[in-house]
């Protein structure tokens, strides 16, 4: 078996992929709009000490392995990439071919790979894990995220919306179900580069504190505030959240934060939210979740090394329950997974188009691994593999929720 067979046999004979390999071997069609190329042995040794997709992601970011054509398309027709999915009489086939191969050891992991130390979700390694993926370059991130700098889930109002119009609409949402008005005070919990905070002050009045354990984010944040002429209403804090002082706040939004909470955190991290809001106040919590609760919820993998470091996604039953268990009462729920399958589209594809210009700013390593990532997430969503949650709650005010009898947002 050569070594195309060998990559063939593993993503499924049926995918629509041609392979070709640095041993002068091919396999699949010639008709492929999608190539998979194995140009160096290192790919092998990838592989070989991480089968699956771990060992591919490194071989991709690394550039041993590489994909001509789109990339989406080749995720998408890649139906076997765990090692563990292979059948026992073919997995000896594999494991025979590699061993034939000369592959380099020690192998040398991609640079980029975050190793975490000290206590889980510890202030210092929770900093530490923000640092990894949001302190790279703001620059790097104007150019895949766009003018709106929003680095979640966008929430398109029509088909043809483009990703600006769809990120105003996600932050006009979120503070049309907290019922903002002008005078009220918004905490804004992992507040990234200060949009929800800048739309809340400029679009409603409301005084509005955003927290974030991102130096660089804040820094941007704080100088956008500044040019927008809303340093009266809005200000963003280099802080974890549970360092916050203030309480009594009108409303508070979680957008993107609970997915780097943990499991083990969820109770506290309520607990916490709920005692920052006056009685009567609104908690919007918007993350990525699990499509159940049947696996583990710890982040594994290309996402745990490359991405994000401690992450774990919940099931949206376990955030529901327990956030109701910490005192707040649920009003209303809603699933945008499809948004998220156009927003990291659009990501995805602002990146192509700045591709030269990342590569120069964060390095070829980088902007590979950001590549996979976004293509990756977004088949995550379209296959229902992860979701995205929006969850109301209100700490009641005597058992009176100061609720509209019907949504008005």
């Amino acid at each position: 078996m050569r070594l195309a067979d060998v990559f063939m046999r593993m993503v499924g004979e049926q995918a629509d992929i041609e392979f070709r390999a640095y041993d002068g071997s091919r396999a699949g069609p010639r008709s492929a709009s999608v190539t998979v190329e194995i140009r160096s042995p290192l790919a092998v040794s990838y592989l070989a000490s991480a089968p699956g997709e771990l060992g591919m992601s490194r071989a991709y970011i690394t550039g041993c392995l590489d994909v001509v054509g789109d990339l989406h398309a080749a995720l998408t027709r890649m139906q076997k990439v765990a090692f563990g999915e292979l059948s026992p009489a073919l997995r000896v086939q594999v494991a025979a071919r590699l061993a034939a191969t000369r592959i380099r050891w020690p192998v040398r992991r991609p640079a980029l790979e975050a190793r975490m130390r000290g206590w889980k979700h510890s202030l210092r390694r929770d900093r530490e894990a923000i640092a990894h993926h949001y302190d790279v370059s703001n620059r790097f991130y104007e150019w895949i995220l766009g003018p709106s700098m929003t680095y979640t889930c966008a929430v398109y109002p029509h088909e043809g919306a483009s990703l600006e119009e769809a990120q105003y609409a996600k932050h006009d949402l979120v503070a049309r179900k907290l019922g903002l008005h002008s005078g009220m005070r918004l905490l804004d919990v992992g507040c990234g580069w200060g949009g929800m905070v800048m739309h809340a002050a400029r679009e409603y009045g409301a005084r509005a504190l955003g927290v974030t354990l991102s130096r660089k984010q804040a820094e941007w944040a704080q100088k956008a505030i500044a040019a927008a002429g809303l340093g009266d209403l809005a200000e963003v804090r280099y802080l974890d959240y549970r360092s916050v002082t203030e309480s009594d706040f009108d409303a508070i939004s979680s957008i993107g934060l609970t997915e780097h909470v943990g499991k083990a955190q969820l109770p506290r991290y309520f607990d916490t939210l709920y005692r920052k809001l006056r009685p009567g106040g609104r908690l919007l919590n918007h993350c990525i979740t699990r499509a159940d609760n049947s696996r583990s919820p710890r982040v594994r993998g290309f996402f745990n090394r490359y991405i994000f470091p401690d992450g774990e996604l919940l099931g949206p039953g376990h955030i529901i329950s327990t956030m109701h268990d910490r005192g707040f009462e649920l009003r209303h729920e809603e699933n945008l997974r499809e948004h998220y399958v156009r927003t990291t589209a659009a990501w995805a594809a602002n990146l192509d188009r700045h591709w030269d210009e990342a590569v120069r700013e964060v390095g070829v390593e980088r902007a590979r691994t950001w590549r996979l990532y976004l293509n990756a997430s977004r088949l995550g969503f379209e296959r229902n593999n992860i979701e995205l949650h929006q969850v109301l709650g209100v700490r009641l005010d005597d058992a009176r929720s100061h609720m509209p009898l019907r949504p008005d947002w």
